[in-house]
């Protein structure tokens, strides 16, 4: 059978759309699958799934930092000849037929890697501004594709194809969430999440709130690995990590989160009200940019980090706002399982 690469990581938007294609493909027979990375987030997201996988160590950018960041960026030229070197150890290893890249600062060595061994290359560009690492990846890709139609437009063999999104996001319900967790059906539930590792700006401006929040909903809070506290405030439920996010947001009447863009195409799909709060340090932006596109048609409100002090009014806001939920509900969606699925089928034949 043919064999597709996958590669992407550092962080869960970089991750969970492959896992979404990886299901299809799998689901499908279309090919065999296996993953490279680092020893990040994505191995352990993959591992989920017993996938073979090839680890590799890979620099990246630091951005701002002083001193330290610049003599650390002053490594990166010799550290990605060996991230390169090794990724075309683990490609001779696997032999793929095809490698299909979702970004993040590992996939640049893998792609050229596999461009000098000849393998054909895709990649996928969830934000509305490009990633350093698929601009520059973008030159060794056959194709691509995008979250936005704007962004296709503006790289090198760009296609808009949609978001991938996970089956499970899609297709779990409201009254088996609520059962699972043993939440009571008529609550009014606010899903809290800050992203793959959480978000301690999010969870400190929660739990500041938290006693005025709980009178009106229930708030269940994914607050990332290692950020649990102790708490006795009821109508309150805290997680590190949940794996079925379908589950989590079937439970929820109003979300608020970050602004990757993986994770706003989830809700927009869904047609949850959402609130997010852009992620503004160490970043070059994209998320504040994927926030304002969708605020200014009136799909999500924005919540910037500076005005957290107003987060429960502006969490109602949201909630009681009948023309945002109006503008979900009638709005268009474009998922792009099956757009990027028969571009690698064809590229398999």
């Amino acid at each position: 059978m043919k064999k597709i690469l996958f590669t992407g990581g550092g962080s869960a938007g970089h991750v969970v759309p492959n896992l979404a294609l990886i299901e299809e493909v799998l689901s499908e027979g279309i090919a065999d699958v296996c993953y490279m990375g680092t020893n990040g987030i994505e191995k352990r997201l993959v591992a989920e799934w017993k996938l073979p996988y090839y680890q590799i160590e890979c620099p990246k950018l630091i951005r701002g930092g002083g001193a330290e960041g610049l003599k650390r960026n002053l490594k990166i030229p010799v550290e990605f000849y060996r991230a390169v070197k090794s990724a075309k150890e683990g490609l001779a290893t696997f032999r793929p037929d095809v490698v299909f890249s979702k970004g993040g600062y590992v996939s640049l060595p893998v792609v050229i890697a596999a461009k000098r061994l000849k393998i054909p290359c895709y990649c996928h560009e969830s934000d509305f501004s490009i990633g350093l690492a698929n601009r520059l990846a973008a030159g060794f890709c056959k194709r691509v594709f995008t979250s936005f139609p704007e962004t296709a437009k503006r790289v090198r063999h760009g296609k808009y194809s949609g978001a991938p999104l996970r089956r499970s996001v899609l297709s779990a319900t409201k009254a088996d969430a609520r059962r699972k967790f043993n939440i009571p059906f008529n609550a009014e539930v606010l899903l809290v999440f800050g992203g793959g590792s959480g978000s301690a700006t999010i969870n400190e401006a929660v739990r500041t709130h938290l006693k005025t929040l709980t009178q009106r909903y229930y708030v269940f809070h994914v607050c990332g690995k290692g950020n649990l506290i102790k708490s006795t405030v009821q109508n309150y439920r805290q997680f590190e990590f949940i794996s079925d996010m379908g589950m989590a947001y079937a439970c929820a009447d109003v979300v608020l989160s970050r602004a990757g863009s993986g994770t706003i195409f989830e809700i927009l799909a869904l047609k949850k009200p959402a609130l997010l709060v852009p992620l503004e340090e160490q970043t070059r932006g994209d998320q504040k940019e994927n926030a304002a596109y969708f605020a200014e048609k009136g799909l999500c409100k924005v919540l910037n980090q500076n005005e957290l002090y107003r987060l429960s009014k502006a969490v109602d806001s949201t909630a009681d706002s009948q023309e945002l939920k109006d503008r979900l509900f009638s709005s268009q969606f474009v998922c792009g399982n099956q757009i990027i699925l028969n571009e690698l089928r064809k590229a398999l034949q």
